[in-house]
């Protein structure tokens, strides 16, 4: 009898949505699957403390710490909310062809304030890389924290004194949910591995690896690969403003990154195109390494210092 394969998924709209898709892609390939559902790491009988597991990700740990428990065979995430280090024991299995990297911003009135960089504005976001950029470029206005899940911060939208919020496309895309007063934010470098999925399985676990291998997206595991080396190598932590997105165009690689301070007044980018049969393993670390020698290390040091 073929084993069937239990994949975690947290019970939000999107994050069910990204276990179904998985779900279906492994039937493609013939491996049977089911859904479990994992509330918090409070309803998890934990074996180890999660420290000792170096279980990290707000986004993250619940499944990661399942998993480590086998209570199910793969967890799924979004790619970005990912910590740059996985617990001893879990790796990467497979990621999916990325859908838009895109930020957008959704209104609820007009996009009048758009048109002045002098304008004066209340944008929501808990992303203090969609912060800084956006502060970089509007310096006057205001920027408010919003938490929850795509359909609560669109309800908060709704409710609160804002003039917009900052959402990723994907997201809002894939179940349905962007609203029509919403524009995609072209000028904004997104976070590493954003719009890309992740499939995680344990390391000991041969025949989950071995079954999400059919469905890994080489092209988009190998740009994922540069944006998170590169920001591994810069800070690492999500708690830093970096952006980074690699694409693959005609048998080259464009990459873009940058750094900016906290609060947006400072900013350092890169840009670079690689032949693919010249890309190296180390590409992502070294356009890091590029970013911090001309400039980047400053900023750097003043985002350390205000963590202190």
């Amino acid at each position: 009898m073929q084993k069937t394969i239990r994949i975690g998924t947290r019970e939000s709209q999107l994050a069910i949505w990204q276990a179904t898709e998985v779900k279906r892609l492994l039937a493609l390939s013939g491996h049977a699957s089911e859904l479990v559902y994992i509330k918090s790491e409070g309803d998890i009988d934990l074996v180890t403390p999660l420290y000792e597991m170096g279980v990290e990700g707000i986004f993250t740990r619940s499944l990661d710490a399942a998993l480590l428990n086998n209570r199910i065979d793969l967890a799924v995430h979004s790619m970005k909310d990912v910590p740059i280090v996985l617990p001893i024991g879990l790796q990467q299995a497979a990621v999916l062809e990325r859908a838009s990297e895109k930020d957008i911003l959704v209104y609820k009135n007009d996009i009048d304030f758009l048109k002045d960089t002098n304008s004066v504005a209340i944008i929501a976001t808990s992303s203090i890389r969609r912060k800084a950029q956006w502060l970089n470029r509007f310096p006057n206005h205001i920027i408010e924290n919003i938490r929850g899940n795509v359909n609560t911060r669109l309800q908060k939208l709704q409710e609160q004194k804002w003039d917009a919020a900052i959402f990723a496309a994907a997201g809002l895309e894939r179940i349905g949910l962007r609203p029509e007063k919403s524009i995609d934010l072209d000028w904004m470098l997104p976070a590493p591995a954003q719009g890309a999925i992740m499939v995680i399985a344990r390391s000991t676990d041969q025949f989950a690896i071995n079954a999400t291998s059919n469905i890994n997206h080489d092209e988009t595991a190998t740009c994922t690969k540069i944006e998170r080396d590169f920001l591994r190598t810069l800070l690492g932590g999500c708690s830093t403003p970096i952006s980074a997105f690699a694409e693959i165009k005609k048998d080259q690689l464009f990459f873009n990154g940058n750094m900016l301070s906290i609060d947006g007044t400072e900013k350092v980018a890169i840009e670079l195109v690689e032949p693919i049969d010249s890309l190296t393993q180390e590409f992502g670390i070294k356009a890091a390494m590029q970013l911090l020698e001309n400039g980047g290390n400053e900023i750097a040091e003043k985002i350390r210092n205000a963590a202190k």
